[in-house]
C-alpha cells in the first residue's frame, strides 16, 4: 500500500482521508522498512502537503496518542498555551520558543510544551530543557500535575505517541538527506494536552494561513501562525525563520474565538529593537543553548537574543489573552524577566 501511495504522490496526486488513514497504519507498523517510509514521506513533502492532508494525518495520529488526565473544569477555566516552531528553517538559531515558553509560565500562563529531541537542528526543546535541569520524562499523570501546579509541563513526544517509535528511523533518513517531512507540521498539532492557545512558527510564509486553518479545524480557540523574514544585506536574499523575526517583517495568520480569521504582515516599528543580524541569534549544541536561555532569564543577556524572546513571548502572551496587544506583551515579558520572576520559574522547574 505505501509503495502505491508513494507512486501516487510522485505523480503529484493528493491523498484522500481514507488513504491517509491507511498510510498512518503502515508508517506506524514495525513490518514496513524505514526506507519505504522515508520514500513515502519524501514524496509527500516534494508534492507539497495540502491542509486537508495535514488535518487528516493529525486526526489519524491523535487516535493513537495517550491523553494526559487534565480535568475539564481546570482546562475550561484558562487558556493552555503552546509555543512551537515546526522546524525546517535550518538557520541554527538558539531555542527561542523554549525560552519564551518558560517566560510565559512565569507570567502566569499555563504552558504545555510539546516536543522531542533534535531531528533537524543541533538542540531540540527536549535537549535544551534537559540541559537546563528540567525533567522531560513525565508520565501522563505527572505532566498533568506539573501543568496544574507549576504552570509548565513538557510533554515528551515519545511518552505520548508510542506509535512514533516505528517512524523515527524513517525521519532520521529524511533528515540525513536534508528533507523535512510532514511530521514537522504535525508536531504542533499532536500536543496531547490539546492546548487552546498556540503560537506556531513555520518556515515559509505560504504555510501560515493553511496551518492556521488546520488549527481552527482541530478546535484550537486562539492561534497565531507566523513566519519571519531574515534579510541578508550582502546577498540581498531573504530567508524565513519559524519564529517571529526581529530582523524583518513577519507573515501572520491568526484567529481568536471572539474575532474572525485574519492574515497580515507584521512590521516592527512599534518595538524598541536593537540593531541585529542573523549571526546575533545563532545558537549551538544543547549546553550552549541552555546557557543562552539561562542568561536571558537571569536578565544578563540584554542584546538581540533577548529581543527575540521579548517579541515571541510577548506575542504568545497576547495569543493566550494575558496581554491586550503585542506591545503590551513585550512590556509584560520585560517585567517578568527584570523582576526575577522568569529566573525563579526556571529554578522552580529545575528543582
Amino acid at each position: 500500500m505505501l509503495e502505491t501511495l508513494t507512486q501516487q504522490l510522485a505523480a503529484l496526486q493528493s491523498l484522500t482521508k481514507d488513504q491517509v488513514v491507511a498510510a498512518v497504519e503502515e508508517l506506524t507498523s514495525e513490518k514496513i522498512s524505514a526506507a519505504a517510509k522515508a520514500g513515502f514521506l519524501i514524496a509527500l513533502a516534494q508534492k507539497g502537503e495540502t491542509p486537508e492532508e495535514i488535518a487528516a494525518f493529525a486526526a489519524a495520529l491523535r487516535e493513537k496518542s495517550i491523553v494526559p488526565p487534565i480535568e475539564n473544569h481546570w482546562r475550561e477555566s484558562r487558556e493552555i498555551l503552546d509555543i512551537v516552531g515546526t522546524g525546517g528553517d535550518r538557520l541554527g538559531t538558539f531555542n527561542i520558543s523554549t525560552t519564551s515558553a518558560i517566560v510565559c509560565a512565569a507570567a502566569g500562563v499555563a504552558v504545555a510544551k510539546h516536543g522531542n529531541r533534535a531531528v533537524t537542528s543541533q538542540a531540540g526543546s527536549a535537549d535544551v530543557l534537559e540541559a537546563l535541569g528540567i525533567r522531560i520524562d513525565f508520565s501522563p499523570a505527572e505532566a498533568a500535575q506539573s501543568l496544574r501546579e507549576k504552570n509548565f509541563a513538557f510533554f515528551f513526544a515519545p511518552n505520548f505517541h508510542p506509535a512514533f517509535k516505528n517512524i523515527g528511523a524513517a525521519r532520521k533518513l529524511c533528515a540525513e538527506r536534508g528533507q523535512r517531512t510532514i511530521f514537522n507540521f504535525l508536531g504542533p498539532l499532536l500536543n496531547p494536552a490539546r492546548p487552546s492557545a498556540m503560537l506556531v512558527g513555520v518556515p515559509r510564509c505560504e504555510l501560515c494561513e493553511p496551518l492556521a486553518r488546520v488549527l481552527l479545524a482541530l478546535g484550537v480557540r486562539r492561534a497565531m501562525v507566523v513566519s519571519g523574514k531574515i534579510p541578508n544585506p550582502e546577498t540581498k536574499l531573504i530567508s524565513n525563520i519559524d519564529e517571529l523575526s526581529t530582523l524583518g517583517e513577519n507573515c501572520v495568520a491568526e484567529f481568536y474565538h471572539e474575532h474572525g480569521f485574519t492574515a497580515s504582515v507584521l512590521t516592527l516599528e512599534h518595538f524598541p529593537l536593537l540593531p541585529a543580524t542573523l549571526s546575533d541569534l545563532l545558537g549551538g549544541d544543547k549546553i550552549h543553548n541552555a546557557e543562552i536561555t539561562r542568561n536571558i532569564l537571569r536578565g544578563r543577556e540584554r542584546g538581540p537574543k533577548r529581543d527575540a524572546v521579548l517579541l515571541n513571548a510577548g506575542a504568545a502572551l497576547f495569543v493566550a489573552g494575558k496581554a491586550s496587544s503585542l506591545v503590551e506583551g513585550w512590556e509584560l515579558v520585560e517585567e517578568t524577566i527584570d523582576s526575577g520572576a522568569a529566573h525563579a520559574k526556571l529554578a522552580e522547574l529545575a528543582a
